[in-house]
């Protein structure tokens, strides 16, 4: 069949769960399942992240969180990053959902609303969320809230000045709300040390594979492999064109396999050139890539029509192919396209 396969191992992703509560040394780990966990599946890895004892999520946009809640039904906690945006009041409602409030018209009409509520604070991603100065002033009559909520900018980069100083503003914002729950720390947080645990971490591309410094870390299984089939292999001579809008030359004759799987399936673009696909044994060059085929260089490799060309995996690396491709591994993640036939292995 000629179509990219898509194996999503959920005991892989439970596995990292278990090494992300290990990180995390007694602080609660509530994974984040934005964009359809990351395009693996909210329903399928959030049951499993049930089994292995989540109790809270978060997602994005409210209608990730009442598609969440339907997979899960009552009892886990949803919360929506987005916050309480007008007229979301009985959505939110009726599907058990705690917004995290970005602003401070988000505060007034939680206030309003009486539901519970999470308080964002921004410590320096001037992205969403209360400036400090804002919190300072803030009346708290009448709010519901169950936590305190800020996001690192640079925790990728553990030398970052960036990291200290969003410590530094969350731990003073804490001072204003004590009894709070607080969190600061995603994935790249909860690998800086203690002092950014606080009651909570966040998890997100870290629990599919993707490591907290942008490059492969061996202590975090691989969880979605994307494979597709050799349809035809082919020589090129020097000299002649490749692909679309002549750009891109053969420089000496090569020997190219064919596979079923481009842009479309999810491998960028820009991968074609610099990137690698594992095929008969060895990690080959992607030579292009167009919208349904992409071209992998073989040499003098026994390669057949059928065999099947790794693009994504143990030996293609998430954050492997996203510099490749210029980009992060949440990006490639995302990106995976439905059209690829999906299988799950293990118990969701």
């Amino acid at each position: 069949m000629s179509q990219a396969r898509l194996t999503i191992d959920l005991d892989a992703l439970a596995r990292n769960f278990r090494t992300l509560a290990g990180w995390a040394q007694g602080a609660e780990v509530a994974p984040v399942l934005k964009a359809d966990a990351y395009g693996l599946g909210a329903a399928p890895v959030a049951r499993r992240l049930t089994r292995e004892g989540a109790r809270r999520f978060y997602v994005a946009r409210l209608s990730e969180g009442e598609a969440l809640r339907a997979a899960l039904g009552p009892g886990p906690q949803v919360l929506v990053l987005d916050g309480l945006t007008p007229g979301d009041e009985r959505r939110m409602s009726a599907a058990s959902l705690t917004p995290v409030l970005l602003s401070l018209a988000q505060v007034d009409r939680a206030r309003a609303w009486k539901g519970p509520a999470v308080l964002h604070v921004d410590t320096g991603m001037n992205r969403s969320g209360l400036t400090v100065g804002e919190l300072g002033d803030l009346d708290l009559t009448g709010l519901n809230l169950r936590g305190l909520l800020s996001h690192l900018g640079s925790a990728h980069d553990p030398a970052d000045p960036r990291n200290a100083l969003q410590l530094e503003r969350l731990t003073a914002a804490k001072a204003r709300l004590p009894n709070l729950p607080t969190s600061l720390a995603a994935s790249a947080g909860a690998a800086l040390g203690p002092a950014f645990r606080f009651d909570q971490v966040r998890p997100g591309v870290s629990l599919f594979g993707g490591g907290p410094e942008e490059r492969p870390d061996a202590r975090l299984d691989t969880v979605a492999t994307l494979t597709a089939p050799v349809v035809n292999v082919r020589h090129v001579e020097a000299g002649e064109l490749m692909g679309y809008g002549s750009r891109r030359r053969a420089e000496r004759p090569m020997r190219l396999a064919i596979v079923a799987a481009g842009y479309a399936d999810g491998i960028i673009r820009r991968a074609g050139g610099g990137g690698r696909a594992w095929l008969a044994g060895a990690l080959r060059p992607v030579v292009l890539v167009n919208m349904d085929l992409s071209a992998i260089e073989i040499g003098a490799a026994a390669v057949s029509e059928g065999d099947e060309a790794e693009l994504l995996g143990p030996h293609v690396p998430l954050d492997d192919l996203a510099a490749w491709a210029g980009t992060v591994a949440h990006e490639i993640l995302v990106r995976l396209s439905p059209r690829a036939e999906r299988i799950y292995l293990g118990a969701a």
